[in-house]
Order: structure tokens, then C-alpha cells, then sequence
């Protein structure tokens, strides 16, 4: 064949278009070299220049065809033919990888990506300028076979623990059954977070028909004029019955000690009308923490009002988790109003209400229009003057609050 004559270039040429598209790595050599055995002297040439396929690939492709090499079924090269793997070439990539992504357990304190998001291009940018010229792509497929993945962090660390931790759960339990065997009331009380009212994101996704979301506000910024909702629970622990008060002002003692005084008025003087002792569980902090002074003066005055013997169990510090009404009332609450924006407090009430559960939960809710003042003091005569018997285990957490007639 001449080299000059272009038409059989340009004819190689539309036939390569025309298979290229179906053809992978081996049959494309072969057919290559069948083209250039066929063109005969200056083939290799012709049609090397007509489809952009190496001569040498073309030239192993004639050897194959030659020696009659048969090779198994899928493979597209000898063993250990093809491009050797980066990790290969450069046996230091591993270990350079390994020091970015990360430093502490490699031995490298001062890695240059010690306090920065290690996206696998900002890794491949630093491991060219180490020497290690990689791609995103390519650091991505090493952390992979590493071992490594994209993770969250994992809330399991619950710091250090109160010591008299599980005696204290054991006298709440302890104490829940004999309340419950004496036909007592015992409840769970605590606050649900403020929830901002107005056409805000809430968390969560509701069946709507498609491409018809609701329309809310860009930002959350609180609105002024409709303010927040302060939901303060009363779980019944005995009759699966729940209270809540809805405050528009502040998280009080008070407004807890009027949440409970609510509760008692609407349900527990029904469902328990010879009752003596009122058992109250509570977490140790917030409104109703053992520390709060002001709980302890309302305290009194609710069981003066209603004659009842009131004792308080707190569970220990960092384990507010284990609260009744977090777990049987308020992340239903949550379920039950997620994606719905919470554009009222009369919203508010009405998905309140609506909470239910399969194991048959009442919820009874009402605003409670109050306002509640922030802050108030009490004063050590205050304090003095408290009828509050202290239990002999922790009474800082357990303590009985006597009527005063």
C-alpha cells in the first residue's frame, strides 16, 4: 500500500467510527491488526494513523494473531499488562494518605490538614505538593480499599457518671411501684424545648401531593408579635395520661408548679380522689431542678393548696434521657407535628392533643396565658422557713414536702 494514498486512510477511518462505539480494549486491537495484515506492507502505519491506536498496540496485536494466544474469557490483557496502579509506582502514597487523613494515630501532630475538612481534593492538592501527584478521584478509590468512609459523629460519650447513679434509678423505680401498689399518683414532669411560632422549617416530612411543599419563611428569626411556645409536660406514669401546659412567656419554677397544679385540677383529682402523696420525678436541672430555689418555695404552697404530702425524686445529673416523659410523651409529641409548621399556639394545642400512640396515650393540652417573671429571687428567711424533709440518701435528689396547716 502507498502511504500517500489517503482514500484507504479515510476508508480505515469511517469503519473505525462506525465499531468503535462496540468495541472494547482486545477486540479493538484485533481488529486492528486484521485491518493492517490485510493492507499489507505500511498497514501498521495506515492504520494507526487513521484510528489514533498505537502502532505498538497495533504490531501486539499481530503477534497475538500470529501465536494464535487465546486468553480468558473477559480479560483484555495478558496478566500484568496495563498501566501499573499509583500505589504501585509510588509506594509511599499509601502512607502520606494515611498521615492526612489521619494525623493522630499516623504520628504526624503538625499535618498540614490537622484542622481542615479533609475533602478528597483538598487531599489530592496536598499529596502533589508532597511529591504524590494523585487526583480526587484516584484518593478516593485508596481511602476506600483503606478502610475509611464518610461518618457523622456518634453521640455514645456520656461522660463521667454520677457514682450513686444506679442506686438512685433503683430508689425512683423502687419508689414508682410502691405509689402505684398504693393506688398513688407518681408523674414525670419536665419542659419540651420553646418552639418558635410563625411560618417556620419545622424538622421532619409529611405526605403532601407532589411539588405542593408548604411555604415557609427563609429564616427562623423569632417573629415578635406571635412569640414562642413553652410546652411543660405532666406524664401520668400509672394511667398513660399526659398534661401539658402551654406557656407564652417564660420557663419558671412557677409556671412548672402551675403546670402541675393544672394537671391535678383537670385530671388527678379524678383519677386519684383519696390520694395523700403526690410523687413528682424530675430531672436536676431547668425549672424543676433540685437546685432551683424558687421550685422549692412553689413547692409548699401547692401542697398546703391541695393537702397533700409532695415528695420529689431527681434523676442524676447528665441523665435527664432517662425521664419518663421524654421517651413515652414528647418524642411522640415530636413525631406527631414533624414537617408541620407551628404557625399558632391554637395549632400548637390541637397537634397536642391529637398525639396518640399505639398503646392507648391520652394527651390533654392547654395555653396557659400567664405571664411568668424571669429571674425572681428568693431569699434565705424564704428558705429557712420550708417544711422540706430530706431523705437520708442524697437528699439533695429526694426529699418529701409536708402540708402546713
Amino acid at each position: 500500500m502507498c502511504m500517500t494514498d489517503h482514500r484507504i486512510v479515510e476508508w480505515i477511518r469511517n469503519k473505525f467510527r462506525s465499531l468503535s462505539g462496540e468495541l472494547s480494549e482486545r477486540p479493538r486491537r484485533c481488529w486492528a491488526a486484521v485491518e493492517a495484515a490485510s493492507l499489507g506492507h505500511g498497514g501498521v502505519s495506515a492504520v494507526s494513523e487513521a484510528t489514533g491506536i498505537a502502532r505498538s498496540t497495533i504490531r501486539r496485536g499481530l503477534r497475538d494473531l500470529r501465536g494464535g494466544q487465546t486468553l480468558p474469557e473477559g480479560q483484555q490483557r495478558r496478566s500484568g499488562g496495563g498501566r501499573k496502579r499509583a500505589e504501585e509506582i509510588d509506594t509511599e502514597l499509601c502512607l502520606a494518605l494515611e498521615r492526612l487523613v489521619d494525623p493522630e494515630s499516623r504520628g504526624d501532630p503538625e499535618s498540614p490538614l490537622r484542622w481542615t475538612c479533609k475533602s478528597t481534593r483538598l487531599l489530592a492538592r496536598q499529596l502533589t505538593k508532597q511529591g504524590h501527584p494523585v487526583s480526587s478521584t484516584l484518593v478516593g478509590q485508596l481511602l476506600n480499599e483503606a478502610g475509611y468512609s464518610l461518618q457523622a459523629n456518634r453521640k455514645t460519650r456520656e461522660g463521667l457518671s454520677h457514682p450513686d447513679r444506679d442506686a438512685q434509678f433503683r430508689r425512683i423505680n423502687r419508689r414508682i411501684q410502691e405509689q402505684q401498689r398504693l393506688g398513688q399518683p407518681a408523674i414525670s414532669v419536665d419542659t419540651k424545648k420553646k418552639e418558635t411560632l410563625g411560618k417556620k422549617k419545622n424538622p421532619g416530612r409529611t405526605w403532601r401531593r407532589k411539588r405542593q411543599p408548604i411555604e415557609v419563611d427563609t429564616h427562623d428569626f423569632p417573629d415578635p408579635v406571635k412569640g414562642k411556645a413553652v410546652p411543660y409536660g405532666v406524664y401520668d406514669l400509672d394511667r398513660n395520661e399526659a398534661w401539658v401546659s402551654l406557656g407564652i412567656s417564660s420557663d419558671t419554677a412557677e409556671f412548672a408548679v402551675e403546670s402541675i397544679r393544672r394537671w391535678w385540677r383537670r385530671l388527678g383529682n379524678r383519677s386519684y380522689a383519696e390520694a395523700k402523696r403526690l410523687l413528682i420525678t424530675a430531672d436536676c436541672g431547668g425549672s424543676n431542678g433540685n437546685r432551683n430555689r424558687l421550685w422549692k418555695v412553689e413547692l409548699p404552697k401547692l401542697s398546703n393548696e391541695l393537702d397533700l404530702e409532695i415528695e420529689v425524686c431527681h434523676f442524676p445529673p447528665g441523665t435527664s434521657k432517662w425521664n419518663k416523659v421524654e421517651h413515652r410523651l414528647f418524642c411522640h409529641v415530636t413525631r406527631n407535628w414533624q414537617g408541620r409548621p407551628l404557625e399558632s399556639y391554637e395549632v400548637v394545642i390541637e397537634l397536642l392533643s391529637a398525639t396518640t400512640t399505639t398503646t392507648g396515650l391520652r394527651v390533654h393540652a392547654k395555653l396557659d396565658g400567664s405571664k411568668y417573671e424571669k429571674g425572681r429571687k428568693v431569699k434565705d428567711a424564704e428558705i429557712e422557713l420550708l417544711n422540706i424533709q430530706p431523705a437520708k440518701f442524697h437528699g439533695e435528689w429526694n426529699y418529701v414536702i409536708h402540708p402546713q396547716m
